[in-house]
């Protein structure tokens, strides 16, 4: 199996020694193509040869035992088959980088060589280049020659003798390693101690680090070289003068990157609701492999995670602990580290490479410190060998959906699978299930708890829906704030509580217009305006990231008239610091939270009540616990209503009602105003009633008539180039393909909202699968006709997107 996005695997020859030491889920050094050089996984060791072409010898075996066990392959094959992608895509996305080896060719001079005369032009070039150096790489050889297929030449060059061809291999992976002190073997009794002391006499620094050391040293553990500089004041010269006298040694230790300090507690008891529902999921549990917990927010779902948690660990079992966003694992991390301590591993992309690592070493050699795996999607490939619990929170999150790169799978519905194959159980939870998810509970696929009541009996909040176009009217708005959003927020400020204000936008603002001729600035790769950032006074595309300096004047008729429209988290900090001066206005969005610990500082100090107003898009709606916050404020709630796609509205109510959940979540019942131009859309009764079941009724409905999931599955193919008309029509011609196997069921082709992304076209088909219909039969279909399509010569450069469940 090769890291290339190709659907079949490759066979190469090894020897009958190789073969008895080399088992599935090794990793090996394979040739592949002119020059390049992959990392391959083994996937199985047989004796048939290929017909259509000659194998060639693996380069080295790289590991001593498999990396990669048989169930994380059977995993990624109903992934890759599933979503309809390339296992050796599947592979790339599960390793961490550091285990997919770089390679670099180089060559070198053979000194034996004496024959010059037998070499033609080119090879002549290249020996004449390794006088003067001693190693060239592939791509200096083909710089030397000014082409680039240069690989015939090398091998001719190896022919006649002329060079030796070098593989330099590397890992990237470094053990990361602690420098120690310990007493030079010198000085070992106790006489020569006082002598070393008096020795030291004039050296007053090495002397003071001597005395520090014994002082450490009776504690009997091992001092590290960084805690004795900080003790005795030192520098680092001093500790290494006292290494070359030969008085104190260095050694190192190879330690983990992640450690956490602190002593675990017992597990909290339950309140008689919790009690409940915990007995209720061990019963269904009995009968079912997959269980829905339906409590609402503050509930105290991880009170009852932890105990379930603590079952599987006692049975000797490991658990899954799975979450939508970074952000959300920093809090989790430190409620769960109270009880469990030591045995938690957190692995995800805000993580670095190293650190990754270690997380997969750990659990292949199933060590205590990774029983418990935290982690956002991806931490469901990593090598589980005897799972026993996958917790999947806030089930009905987006971002377990990977969109871009492939493969495109969905985390829940992956670790259903992933669970069943280790004969594990698994528990999805949310205050709002998907539709999907509850649709399967209501049908006895799943089993079913509810909890509908706060932890501490707390009420639930008090929601208001604000009229925004009736305030204007009354020219009560203050900004983009209404005056009733205002005296709540001064109210709650006043109790010395804290505020949560909710804009799922970034930015300044997401328009900039000429008050003359109309015309924004869009981005020159993509179809979408250009977004205001005040802060480093540039306009910025979120889709491709292109930049540039805030203009002074319209640069299509030259006016200065120039005017933002509408408004994301930037703007309504800065319009906070102006109307509360004396309090501090926090922000977290993607351009706050861009380092490791981005997260971690701006939750830490909220919690530690040091930020009054926080400022928020969607990433404060997932989960959060913040005990003081008395107060939600959501500015514009029709964004979210007004999206053109079937799941716009159920995605609105999750979402508000996530959001509703941080307010009042300690002793008093909190308050959530809500800003709307359409306080009698059906959506927002219900998010001010938290009326799930209406929603979920209203909208299954809806899905039936207009033939959505749950009932209908759905395919969306997209195709990209840089050229329009090819796009064009090989979506025309892809379109009359689908609509000969499937007829009405494919709709399109159509243009997405935004069009064009980093100079590629983009164009979508969409095919509805009746639930009648195999799902597996219309994939074969679906993959016969991209075969046939990719091979059409003009149709080739385009690329061919498929996403199996894209929702």
């Amino acid at each position: 199996m090769l890291p290339i996005p190709i659907q079949k695997t490759f066979t190469y020859s090894v020897t009958e020694a190789e073969a008895m030491f080399l088992k599935k889920g090794m990793r090996v050094a394979v040739s592949f193509g002119h020059k390049n050089m992959y990392t391959g996984l083994v996937f199985k060791i047989h004796q048939s040869k290929p017909l259509l072409y000659e194998t060639t010898d693996i380069i080295q075996i790289l590991d001593e035992k498999p990396l990669v066990n048989e169930v994380q392959l059977k995993h990624w094959e109903w992934v890759s088959n599933y979503y309809m992608c390339a296992l050796g895509e599947v592979y790339k996305a599960s390793l961490p980088s550091a285990f997919l080896l770089e390679s670099e060719t180089s060559i070198s001079k053979n000194l034996g060589f004496i024959n010059e005369d037998i070499l033609e032009d080119e090879e002549f070039l290249i020996y004449e280049a390794l006088q003067h150096q001693s190693q060239l790489t592939i791509h200096q050889v083909s710089d030397i020659l000014g082409k680039k297929k240069v690989m015939p030449i090398v091998n001719e060059l190896i022919k006649k003798s002329a060079i030796f061809i070098q593989e330099k291999i590397y890992e990237q992976y470094k053990p990361k390693l602690v420098k120690y002190v310990r007493l030079h073997p010198d000085y070992s009794s106790d006489n020569s101690l006082n002598s070393l002391l008096e020795g030291l006499s004039r050296a007053k620094k090495q002397r003071e680090a001597v005395l520090t050391f014994f002082q450490l040293a009776t504690s009997k553990k091992p001092i590290k070289a960084k805690d004795l500089e900080v003790k005795a004041n030192v520098s680092s010269a001093v500790l290494k003068s006292l290494v070359e006298k030969n008085i104190l040694e260095f050694f190192e230790i190879q330690t983990d990157r992640i450690n956490f300090k602190g002593e675990s507690n017992a597990l909290k008891s339950l309140n008689e609701f919790q009690e409940k529902a915990y007995s209720e999921i061990s019963e269904r549990f009995k009968s079912k492999e997959v269980t829905l917990l339906h409590g609402v927010t503050s509930s105290g779902k991880t009170e009852i995670y932890t105990k379930l948690i603590q079952n599987v660990l006692d049975e000797g079992k490991q658990v899954l602990f799975l979450l939508p966003e970074i952000a959300l694992t920093t809090q989790i991390i430190t409620r769960l580290q109270v009880y469990f301590g030591e045995q938690i591993s957190v692995f995800h992309s805000k993580y670095s490479m190293n650190e990754r690592v270690e997380v997969w070493n750990n659990l292949l050699e199933n060590k205590t410190k990774a029983q418990i795996i935290l982690g956002a999607r991806s931490s469901l490939f990593l090598p589980f060998s005897n799972l026993g619990l996958i917790i999947v929170d806030e089930e009905h999150e987006t971002s377990y959906k990977q969109f871009e790169p492939s493969p495109r799978y969905n985390a829940r519905d992956s670790a259903i699978v992933l669970a069943k194959m280790h004969d594990a159980k698994i528990l999805l939870g949310s205050a709002t299930p998907s539709l999907e998810s509850y649709f399967n509970a209501k049908q006895n696929k799943y089993g079913f708890v509810e909890l509908n009541r706060r932890f501490g009996n707390v009420q639930l909040p008090k929601i208001e829906l604000i009229d925004v176009k009736d305030k204007h009217k009354k020219k009560e708005m203050k900004g983009h704030f209404s005056d009733r959003l205002l005296r709540l927020i001064q109210e709650a400020l006043d109790e010395k509580e804290q505020v949560i204000l909710f804009q799922n936008r970034r930015g300044y603002s997401p328009i900039v217009e000429c008050k003359t001729c109309g015309v924004a600035p869009q981005c020159p790769n993509c179809d979408v305006s250009l977004t205001f950032h005040k802060y480093r006074n540039e306009l910025r595309c979120h889709y491709c990231s292109y930049q540039r300096a805030m203009p002074n004047s319209c640069s299509a008729c030259g006016s200065n008239t120039l005017d933002t429209k509408g408004f994301g988290t930037e703007q309504i900090e800065l319009e906070l610091k102006d109307l509360f001066p004396d309090f501090k206005v926090g922000r977290m969005d993607l351009d706050t939270t861009r380092g490791k610990f981005g997260y971690q500082k701006i939750i830490g100090a909220f919690e530690a009540r040091e930020i009054d107003i926080l400022v928020g898009t969607q990433m404060l709606s997932k989960g959060l616990d913040f005990d003081n916050v008395s107060l939600v404020g959501i500015l514009n709630a029709d964004t979210m209503l007004n999206f053109p796609d079937f799941r716009a509205h159920e995605r609105a109510y999750q979402m508000m009602v996530q959001v509703s959940g941080r307010a009042g979540r300690n002793k008093k019942q909190g308050n959530v105003a809500i800003q709307t131009y359409n306080p009698h859309h059906q959506i927002l009764q219900q998010v001010s009633t938290t009326n799930y079941t209406a929603m979920y009724n209203e909208q299954l409905q809806e899905r039936w008539q207009y033939k959505y999931p749950p009932y209908y599955r759905l395919i969306k193919i997209t195709l990209k180039h840089r050229d329009y008309n090819k796009v064009d029509t090989g979506v025309n011609w892809l379109f009359k393909a689908l609509y000969s196997s499937f007829g009405e069921h494919v709709l399109g082709p159509t243009a997405p909202a935004v069009s064009r992304i980093r100079n590629q076209y983009i164009k979508n088909i969409v095919i509805k699968i009746p639930p009648k219909q195999s799902l597996a039969n219309t994939k074969q279909q679906v993959a016969k006709i991209k075969n046939t399509f990719e091979a059409v010569k003009e149709f080739r450069p385009i690329r061919f997107i498929a996403d199996v469940d894209n929702y």
